[in-house]
């Protein structure tokens, strides 16, 4: 009997799998591949005809691919897939190129721009002030308000969380304090001691008469939440969606995961890092030993920047115009030279600029002393390989912590495939040996910082939707440093020769996915 139930478990939970939301997706997936592959056999006797007309699209889609404008490692494994694989490669990039949702939504967030466009102006005196106390900075600021629409601000406290549990207990005083709105973007939603806790703050508000929205990414529908989770925070009086749902027969928009960490408060203070609402973010849950994640806190004038970022994606499916006045708090009138500059940016699959990467580029091609990075992924191209060798050849101390305890093998093998070109080049790599970093923190010369959701692979640097914060000349900046000296007392440095002696399988694995990482 008990043989008997225990195939009954087995057997229901077998079930519960292959129905779940999750393995109905991947059906799906395996289904829209064996497409690609069964067509040409279920249609063999038109076999000659069919490959000099792939032959002949092929050719097409490779010249048109080395004429596209782009990366070139994309463009290198984009002619790889097709050349390797004409007939799947040629229509799979067809199928992923030819997205009428990605147009929409790319048209509507340059539609977006221009609307919050009024309320993201920049203020002369600030980048005056910048010009004189560091004109490489005030190019960068430049750049990001001109060409993006994200100003610099001064009149702005930064309050540093080394960990995610520090941030989890200041957002809970914070949204508590909350009197007009509460505005929460996340990639990762999961239930457990951290979001029932704000759940709750959050449904208490709504009765207290707060506006409250909240957004997360569709990843989550796969086996975090139920795909009918916003119409139960909707009962609530809780305003929600799901960013870039899932729907694997009709559209690539999923590449595009929305990344992003952000919560404001009453258009005062605001929230960005690499934290997301589950509880390994906090170490109440261990995934992959001790969580290592950072987040700041802004208080000020440059919470507006915050809001507009918010207000753009949310309004990505809705017509019409957002009030978008009424959510804004008025500036500070006397200014607070102590506090520096701070500049919140995001970054877009589909605003043809690459500013996360730009932002990193610019801090090691400025840096004169040192660069301290954490990260937990290291899949990086051409550009910024070379960038982070050059600085270290030039006498810049470069510094990268990544995790000893990775989350997903095969990015980590990927990541190992740069570690004797880095190292080599002079950049110091040290791996967190109490389990995972999951910050995304540049910090140099004690006095410039950023911190925010992008990491260090093609994913986050092309493809996702990012935020993150680029602060100059504050106070907080030496935290950030001092973090960082304290983490990498918690390190291990890599050598070439451990490197070199690392499995066979690893190395063969890391080589091969090496091969397809933009696609990763």
């Amino acid at each position: 009997m008990k043989e008997q139930s225990k195939k009954t478990v087995a057997k229901k939970k077998f079930f519960k799998m292959v129905f779940s939301r999750a393995g109905i997706f991947v059906i799906l997936i395996l289904i829209q591949l064996l497409v690609f592959l069964g067509i040409p056999y279920y249609l063999k006797e038109y076999a000659t005809f069919i490959y000099s007309a792939m032959s002949v699209m092929e050719i097409v889609v490779l010249v048109y691919i080395i004429n596209t404008e782009g990366n070139p490692a994309f463009k290198m494994t984009w002619m790889l897939c097709v050349m390797a694989l004409p007939v799947i490669g040629t229509v799979f990039y067809i199928y992923v190129h030819l997205q009428l949702e990605t147009r929409f939504v790319q048209n509507r967030l340059a539609a977006l721009r221009m609307e919050t466009e009024p309320y993201m102006d920049q203020d002369e005196k600030v980048t005056e002030a910048l010009w004189a106390s560091k004109s490489a900075n005030a190019q960068l600021s430049y750049y990001l308000s001109h060409q993006l629409g994200f100003p610099t601000y001064r009149n702005t406290e930064v309050e540093y969380f080394p960990v995610g549990e520090d941030k989890f207990a200041s957002m809970i005083k914070e949204l508590e304090k909350a009197e007009k709105f509460i505005f929460m973007e996340y990639f990762i939603v999961e239930e457990g001691i951290m979001w029932d806790t704000i759940l709750e703050i959050l449904k208490r508000k709504v009765n207290e008469g707060v506006e409250v929205r909240f957004m997360y990414d569709g990843m989550c529908a796969f086996d975090l939440l139920p795909y009918s989770y916003p119409k139960k925070l909707q009962k609530f009086g809780i305003k929600c969606k799901m960013s870039n749902k899932i729907r694997p027969f009709v559209s690539t928009i999923q590449n595009n995961r929305d990344h992003r960490k952000i919560c404001v408060i009453d258009g005062q203070t605001g929230y960005v890092g690499g934290v997301n609402l589950a509880d390994e973010y906090i170490n109440e849950k261990e995934r992959f030993g001790h969580w290592k994640d950072t987040a700041v806190l802004l208080r000020g004038d440059a919470v507006q920047s915050l809001t507009m970022i918010f207000l753009q994606m949310w309004d990505v499916d809705m017509h019409g115009v957002e009030p978008y006045g009424k959510y804004l708090t008025k500036k500070a009138e006397s200014l607070n030279d102590r506090l520096g500059y701070v500049i919140p940016y995001a970054d877009s699959p589909f605003d043809h600029e690459n500013v996360g990467e730009e932002v990193y580029f610019h801090i090691l091609n400025h840096a004169k002393k040192y660069v301290h990075i954490m990260t937990p992924y290291l899949i990086l191209d051409n550009e910024m390989l070379t960038t982070f060798i050059r600085a270290a050849k030039s006498g810049i101390e470069v510094i990268i912590i990544m995790p000893h305890i990775p989350d997903k093998w095969y990015a980590f093998a990927v990541a190992k495939t740069y570690y004797k070109e880095l190292i080599e080049g002079g950049v110091q790599i040290y791996e967190y040996t109490p389990g995972f970093v999951h910050a995304k923190v540049f910090v140099s010369d004690d006095d410039t910082a950023t911190v925010g959701s992008i990491n260090l692979d093609f994913r986050s640097l092309y493809l996702h939707f990012e935020n993150g914060v680029f602060i100059y000349d504050n106070p907080e900046v030496q935290k950030v440093e001092e973090d960082f000296q304290n983490t990498l007392a918690k390190c291990h440095k890599v050598t070439v020769t451990e490197v070199r002696n690392r499995g066979v399988l690893m190395k063969v694995a890391g080589q091969v996915l090496r091969l397809v990482a933009p696609l990763m």
